[in-house]
C-alpha cells in the first residue's frame, strides 16, 4: 500500500503526541486522563486544526469505527489537497457516540472537514502499524541490506510536500513554545 508523504509525516508526529500522552514522568498509564484533558480544550485546541493537526486528531483517539478498510487504505495515499469530501467517509470511518459531539463543534470551523479527514487517517494508521511502509529516511539496523527498493530520490514535487510538510511541522512547534508549551524533542 502507498502512503503520501503527507500522511507518512504526520504518522509520526501522531506517533509521539500519543506517547506523550500515554505516560506521566514516573511511567504510570495516563492516557484516558490526559485525553479527557484534552478534549475539554477543544475551544484552545480549534486554533491548531490546521498547522498541527496531530495535536488535535488526539482527541478522537478509538472515537472511529473503521467499517471499510479499503476506503481508509484509499485515503491514505491522498495528499492534504486532495482529500474526498467527509460525507463521503461517514461508511468507512464511523463515530462513536461520544466523538460525534466533538465532531459536530468541529464541523463548524472552516478546515473542519478537512480536519477530520486527517484525524480519521491518523486513527487509522494508528490502530494498523503494520500497513505502515518504513520511509526512506529510517536508520534501522536493516539499512545494511542490499535492497536498493525506497532509496529512489525524491522528485520535484515530492521534495516540495516534504519541505512543506516540515515548515508545517516547525511552525506548529514554534506556535506552541510562544504558547508557553516545551519544544518536543525530535
Amino acid at each position: 500500500m502507498r502512503i503520501s508523504p503527507f500522511f507518512l509525516q504526520l504518522r509520526s508526529a501522531y506517533q509521539s503526541e500519543m506517547d506523550d500522552l500515554t505516560f506521566d514522568s514516573e511511567g504510570r498509564d495516563v492516557l484516558r486522563q490526559r485525553l479527557t484533558e484534552r478534549r475539554q480544550e477543544l475551544g484552545f485546541l480549534l486554533q491548531m486544526i490546521e498547522l498541527s493537526p496531530e495535536m488535535v486528531a488526539v482527541i478522537f483517539h478509538q472515537g472511529f469505527r473503521f467499517r471499510l478498510p479499503a476506503v481508509m487504505d484509499h485515503l491514505l495515499t491522498h495528499e492534504s489537497d486532495e482529500f474526498p469530501d467527509w460525507d463521503t467517509l461517514a461508511d468507512a470511518a464511523q463515530m462513536t457516540p461520544w466523538a460525534q459531539d466533538l465532531t459536530q463543534i468541529i464541523l463548524k470551523e472552516p478546515m473542519g472537514a478537512w480536519f477530520l479527514t486527517v484525524a480519521a487517517g491518523l486513527e487509522y494508521m494508528y490502530g494498523k502499524p503494520d500497513a505502515v511502509p518504513a520511509t526512506r529516511n529510517d536508520t534501522d539496523a536493516d539499512d545494511s541490506a542490499d535492497d536498493d527498493e525506497g532509496d529512489e530520490p525524491l522528485d520535484e514535487f515530492d521534495a516540495e510536500e516534504e519541505r512543506d510538510a516540515r515548515a508545517r511541522e516547525e511552525a506548529g512547534a514554534d506556535w506552541m513554545v510562544e504558547q508557553g508549551f516545551d519544544r518536543k524533542d525530535r
